[in-house]
C-alpha cells in the first residue's frame, strides 16, 4: 500500500486532528509503508524543518479555525508529486481544499478513496451566527464524502449520528483516538508547578484545555466555576490552558465575576502533562466534540474530568462511573459537579482509579493496527457508485 493523505491541518498545528494524523503517519513509515501527505504550510509564527514526507502548500487562515490554515494548491506541483509517488489509496481527512484535491485525484485515476470524518462542523456554525448554512453544508459533505469507501469516524455516538443522517452505515467505521502513556501520566511535582503560577499546594484546582472559542463552551465552564467559588470553595483556582479568538472576552468575564483565574495561553509537552497531573478536576464543557482528546489525556494522568453529556465524549465518560456528565450550557449542573468532587473524596478516587485504568487500554499500537487493517480491505472493495459527478471526471 501507498498511501496519499491529504489534509486542511496538519503538525505544527495544535489541534486533535492535526496531532492524530501525525502519528498515523509516523506509524506507517514505522511499518515500512509509503505515506505522502499533503498539508498547507503552517503560520508563519509556527514554522517547522521541512520534511519529505509532507508536501506543502502556500495558505491562509480559515474563519471558523483561525489556528488552522486553508490551503491554496499548487496543480502542477500536486501532479507531479503523486505522479512520482504514485499511491494506491488516497485518504482525505478534511473536506476543505486539501480534501477536495485528494477526492478529484482519486476520481479521475480510479484510485481507492477513503476518509476521515473529524469535526462536527454544523455544530460550529450557530456560534458564529451562520446557521442558516447548515443544509447546505451537509449537502456539501454528502457530495463529498459519496465516493469513499470507507469512512472512519472517531466514536460509536458519531457513526450513530452520521447513520441516522441518511450515511451509509456500512461504509462507517470507528476509528477511535489513543493515548501515549509514556507521556501523559500522573507524575508531578506539584507543589513547585503550582507556585510558578502563585498557587498553594492545598488550594483546589479546576483545570480546562482547549481552544478559547465559541464552540467550546468556555463562558459556561467560567460561570460554573464563578458560583462554585462564591459557594463551596472560595480559594478555588481556575487554571485555562489554551489559545484562540475568544480568549480577552474570556478574560473579561472572568474580571467581572471577580474569580481567581490563569489564562496560561498555549500550553505544549511536557507542561501539559504537568498540569493535567497537577490540577484537582478537568472542567470541560464543549458539546461539539467527536472524541475529545483531552478527556482521555486527563484521564491517563490521573484527573477526574467533568464534561457535557454531548457528542463523542459520552463515549469515554461513563457518568459517575469515570467521570461525571452535565447538561451543555447549564452552568449550574457543572456547579453541581465540581462540588460533588470537590466534598466527595470516595468518589474523586474512584473516577481517577477508574479514569486510569481505561485511558491504559487505550494503546495507539493497537488502534493504528486495526486502522491499517480496514484501510487495506478497503482499497480491494468495489468502487462505489457515485450518484454526483465529480469535477474534472
Amino acid at each position: 500500500m501507498r498511501l496519499a493523505l491529504f489534509t486542511d491541518t496538519y503538525a505544527p498545528d495544535v489541534n486533535g486532528v492535526a496531532r492524530t494524523l501525525e502519528k498515523w503517519e509516523h506509524f506507517l513509515r514505522k511499518k515500512n509503508i509509503p505515506c505522502l501527505v499533503f498539508a498547507p504550510n503552517p503560520a508563519a509564527a509556527a514554522q517547522r524543518e521541512s520534511s519529505p514526507f509532507v508536501e506543502r502548500f502556500m495558505s491562509m487562515p480559515f474563519v471558523l479555525y483561525p489556528e488552522c490554515r486553508l490551503a491554496l494548491p499548487n496543480p502542477i506541483h500536486m501532479r507531479r508529486a503523486l505522479e512520482q509517488f504514485q499511491p494506491t489509496l488516497i485518504h482525505v481527512a478534511t473536506p476543505f481544499n486539501m480534501g477536495l484535491c485528494g477526492v478529484h485525484y482519486a476520481r479521475k485515476h480510479n484510485i481507492p478513496l477513503v476518509a476521515s470524518y473529524h469535526t462536527h462542523f454544523d455544530r460550529y456554525l450557530a456560534f458564529y451566527n451562520i446557521h442558516w448554512m447548515v443544509k447546505m453544508l451537509w449537502r456539501y459533505l454528502e457530495w463529498f464524502h459519496q465516493d469513499c469507501r470507507r469512512i472512519f469516524v472517531p466514536s460509536a455516538s458519531t457513526l450513530h449520528g452520521l447513520a441516522e443522517r441518511g450515511w451509509d452505515e456500512e461504509r462507517l467505521s470507528v476509528w477511535t483516538r489513543g493515548i501515549e502513556t509514556k507521556h501523559f501520566h500522573p507524575i508531578v511535582d506539584r507543589a513547585a508547578l503550582l507556585a510558578e503560577q502563585d498557587i498553594a499546594e492545598d488550594q483546589f484546582v479546576v483545570l480546562y484545555v482547549g481552544r478559547m472559542a465559541p464552540e467550546k463552551n468556555v463562558d459556561t465552564a467560567i460561570a460554573a466555576f464563578a458560583k462554585f467559588q462564591r459557594e463551596v470553595n472560595q480559594d478555588a483556582v481556575f487554571v485555562l490552558a489554551g489559545d484562540g479568538p475568544q480568549m480577552q472576552q474570556l478574560k473579561q468575564q472572568a474580571a467581572r465575576e471577580g474569580i481567581n483565574t490563569r489564562f496560561l495561553g498555549f500550553t505544549g509537552m511536557p507542561k501539559l502533562q504537568q498540569w493535567y497531573a497537577a490540577a484537582d478536576v478537568l472542567l470541560f464543557p464543549s458539546p461539539t466534540e467527536t472524541f475529545g482528546n483531552v478527556v482521555l489525556e486527563a484521564m491517563a494522568c490521573g484527573t477526574p474530568v467533568i464534561c457535557a453529556d454531548s457528542g463523542g465524549v459520552v463515549d469515554t465518560v461513563n457518568h459517575e462511573w469515570n467521570g461525571l456528565l452535565c447538561e451543555p450550557g447549564n452552568a449550574d449542573a457543572f456547579c453541581e459537579a465540581l462540588e460533588q468532587v470537590y466534598l466527595d473524596e470516595e468518589l474523586r478516587k474512584r473516577l481517577v482509579a477508574r479514569g486510569l485504568a481505561h485511558s491504559l487500554r487505550q494503546s495507539w499500537e493497537t488502534i493504528f493496527e486495526e486502522l491499517l487493517s480496514s484501510m487495506e480491505q478497503a482499497a480491494l472493495q468495489p468502487a462505489v457508485n457515485s450518484l454526483i459527478r465529480h469535477i474534472g471526471r
